[in-house]
């Protein structure tokens, strides 16, 4: 049974655009975890976390830090078994939590893309807020395991992002022989990504960025 609740508020400072703030709190509960996720998409990058899985932590803290958003994860999985329901999960809650905090998409952008190196490594990321979701993966990671972290799990993250943001993504890394190096440039990517989709236009204020009037 999953239970969730958006409550008007979440932690970090009030919107820099002069209109409403663009927060919402999810919490998701079923019997393999509980998640809740807060988000402010008009903070300045600050970041509290706790999922139990120490790499999956730094790259959240990416997110945050390079899209700009305030962001708090809590997470209780069944870690005993795997990482797979917490991630996945994380992201799902993840994806809904900025979803309702973007509302009706009013003013926004839409679209965005940003290219991140990381020592060898390129990856580049392309994000279309449509209210479709749709994933493209191309991500040939080097080695299986970061630490204790399944790689396999980037993908589960960002499909349940995408899944329940309604929203297209297209992830390519480039190169990079270091997983370590690969994970975190498309981390770094989708927030910078992420943060370009999500600012509001000056130049169309109120308007739906789409020919059909919604999104």
């Amino acid at each position: 049974m999953t239970a969730e609740t958006k409550p008007g508020s979440a932690p970090g400072p009030a919107a820099k655009t002069g209109t409403a703030r663009r927060v919402a709190e999810i919490v998701r509960e079923t019997k393999e975890t509980r998640i809740r996720v807060a988000v402010d998409l008009d903070g300045t990058g600050t970041c509290t976390v706790a999922t139990g899985i120490g790499f999956f932590d730094h790259m959240l803290d990416q997110i945050a830090r390079h899209g700009a958003i305030d962001l708090v994860v809590e997470a209780a999985g069944d870690l005993h078994i795997d990482g797979h329901h917490t991630v996945e999960d994380v992201g799902i809650t993840l994806g809904r939590a900025v979803a309702a905090a973007a509302g009706d998409k009013q003013g926004i952008r839409r679209f965005g893309h940003a290219y991140v190196p990381l020592d060898e490594a390129l990856t580049r990321v392309v994000v279309d807020f449509s209210g479709r979701p749709g994933l493209q993966w191309h991500v040939p990671f080097t080695r299986s395991t970061i630490g204790n972290f399944d790689v396999e799990l980037a993908h589960e993250f960002f499909q349940g992002f995408v899944n329940h943001a309604l929203v297209t993504l297209h992830v390519d890394n480039l190169r990079g022989d270091n997983a370590h190096h690969q994970c975190e440039t498309v981390f770094k990517a989708f927030a910078r990504a992420l943060r370009a989709a999500l600012e509001v236009d000056p130049r169309a204020a109120g308007v739906i960025p789409s020919t059909k009037g919604a999104l």
